[in-house]
């Protein structure tokens, strides 16, 4: 299956662009797509111990993984998963 993310605030600096597509096994979860992208883009810190990092908003299909199953989340073929650190500011 194919998934789209779309990356914002600091998580783009290490993607080096917005936009990228992933190719997915069918049956992956958004855990399966961080541990994936990570793999990829090393400078992403998405997991820790498995779990999304407390600082990431995560959706897929504009919906908060939060109030879905986490990383536990099914993805489906042509999925939008938009991925957005915490902004800090004074």
């Amino acid at each position: 299956m194919r998934v789209e993310c779309a990356f914002y605030g600091p998580l783009r600096d290490p993607v080096g662009e917005k936009t990228v597509h992933r190719e997915l096994e069918d049956g992956a979860t958004v855990g399966d797509l961080l541990a994936d992208l990570e793999d990829e883009y090393p400078g992403l810190d998405l997991l820790e111990n498995g779990k999304r990092r407390d600082h990431l908003t995560i959706t897929v299909a504009g919906k908060d993984v939060r109030h879905l199953d986490e990383t536990d989340t099914d993805l489906e073929d042509g999925a939008l998963v938009r991925l957005t650190g915490a902004v800090y500011g004074g």
